[in-house]
């Protein structure tokens, strides 16, 4: 099944942290991974950031909000139990547990509240979808000025002329650790009988290895001819 959502896990999550006097973090979020029976990929799955467990991260924004709806109570970092509203909810047996569900709560209303600025005029936004948790949200709109910054780097890039094409190439191999300097790199650049070469580099910094540098700024794959 696909990675739930941090809303799916509340319920199942309040239920497992009802059976004992107290839970860690790091319990629930084991007990629950074979609760909802993920899959070895879906449980290494990271967020965009490559930080966090995309499970463990919506495990803990589940227990974040339900104990701001007093659904259950921090005793230290990483560990709960589920308070006396919480075991009232349970009683009810709820079908699920979301954020309509917790909206009955001041405590939760009061959380969710946008927190006002004086003399400011609030940003006109998107509706904030309710199976992201808001870092899920960030974390998506951070990647999506990624990949705006790429394609305008890209086409910035080849509206370049060649020359400056192939210098980039080279800084950039220089960048990545290759050996040599700038200087050196480009010696072969613009010189004749050089068979195409667009600059020499060293495999590494100790220069016992040379690498010869063609850069060709195509749409498509580069195939064995043109190598040749």
């Amino acid at each position: 099944m696909a990675i739930p959502d941090y809303q799916t896990i509340m319920l199942p999550l309040l239920k497992f942290v009802s059976t004992a006097e107290e839970r860690s973090l790091r319990e629930s979020i084991n007990f629950l991974l074979d609760e909802f029976e993920l899959s070895e990929e879906e449980r290494k799955e990271m967020l965009p950031s490559g930080k966090q467990r995309i499970f463990d991260n919506r495990v803990a924004w589940a227990v974040t909000y339900i104990r701001k709806a007093c659904l259950i109570e921090t005793i230290k970092r990483g560990h709960f139990y589920i308070t006396d509203r919480g075991r009232k909810v349970l009683k009810q047996n709820p079908e699920r547990i979301d954020n309509n569900f917790l909206s009955q709560f001041p405590e939760f209303v009061e959380f969710r509240k946008p927190k006002k600025k004086p003399f400011v005029d609030p940003p006109i936004v998107d509706p904030i979808p309710d199976d992201k948790n808001p870092e899920e949200i960030l974390e998506s709109a951070y990647q999506e000025l990624q990949d705006s910054l790429a394609d305008e780097l890209l086409y910035t890039i080849k509206t370049c002329s060649p020359e400056f094409f192939e210098r980039l190439v080279v800084d950039v191999l220089i960048k990545m650790g290759y050996g040599g300097s700038r200087k050196e790199a480009s010696q072969a650049v613009g010189k004749t009988s050089d068979g195409g070469i667009d600059g020499i580099i060293k495999e590494d910094k100790l220069g016992l290895d040379i690498i010869y540098i063609q850069a060709k700024r195509w749409e498509g794959v580069v195939g064995r001819p043109e190598i040749q």
